[in-house]
């Protein structure tokens, strides 16, 4: 039988159809194997984001490199595994979001909250910036938030206090820009952030609006993410 703990399985011996002596140990290993390669790669990519090495995250984990290759088959593999989490807390944030009586506060929650998700683990702010086309589920995940952005920023705008000419691909743009700020200034100024977000907040309201380029295509925007993407690979 399995049981689930955390983001993993258990496997318990003797207790269901795959309870076959020697069999069951093999995968009670394997099962043990990933949670442990899993935990490490996120350990090192809160604190030192997605640079670090496969060879380091096997290391921290205490298995072999073919190990870890034998239960992820890519590196982008790993990360949207150690991420999926956060991913879908990421896309949850959007519906506590959209229950806001006010719309307003609705979106600058949302925006402070997504933008403290990058601040608090490193990784996760270039996670944010980053597409993995391959994985599926994750990216379903990322889909799921935008189509709540695109409602969130409707209901801002039809109440008349967010910028009529906001679309979502800017709030990709704070996220980049955020990610910069995160990245540049984590450990001397942490908070940095918080500035950053709250003078984009201000501009955003609609009282403050006043003419801008036009905003990129959603399409040049996923061709900028697949170019982050490849150049961290």
């Amino acid at each position: 039988m399995w049981i689930a703990l955390s983001t993993c399985r258990v496997y318990v011996p003797g207790v269901g159809a795959d309870s076959e002596p020697g069999r069951s140990g093999l995968r009670s290993d394997a099962e043990r194997n990933r949670c442990r390669v899993l935990a490490a790669a996120r350990e090192l990519f809160a604190e030192r984001g997605l640079d670090v090495s496969l060879v380091e995250v096997a290391r921290r984990a205490g298995v072999g490199n073919a190990t870890l290759h034998r239960r992820f088959a890519s590196r982008e593999e790993l990360i949207a595994a150690a991420f999926a989490g956060k991913m879908t807390a990421y896309a949850d944030a959007i519906d506590t979001a959209l229950a806001d009586d006010d719309p307003w506060r609705g979106f600058t929650s949302y925006i402070e909250r997504v933008c403290a998700m990058q601040a608090g683990d490193r990784g996760f702010t270039r996670v944010l910036t980053l597409t993995f086309p391959t994985v599926k589920a994750f990216e379903a995940e990322r889909a799921r938030a935008y189509r709540g952005v695109t409602e969130l920023i409707a209901r801002a705008q039809q109440v008349g206090r967010l910028r009529p000419d906001f679309t979502p691909e800017d709030v990709v743009l704070v996220l980049m820009a955020n990610a910069g700020v995160v990245g540049a200034t984590g450990d001397e100024a942490p908070d940095a952030w918080r500035r950053l977000v709250g003078y984009l907040l201000q501009a955003f309201a609609a009282e403050a609006a006043g003419p801008l380029p036009e905003p990129p295509t959603p399409q040049r925007m996923y061709r900028a993410l697949l170019r982050l993407h490849r150049g961290h690979r």
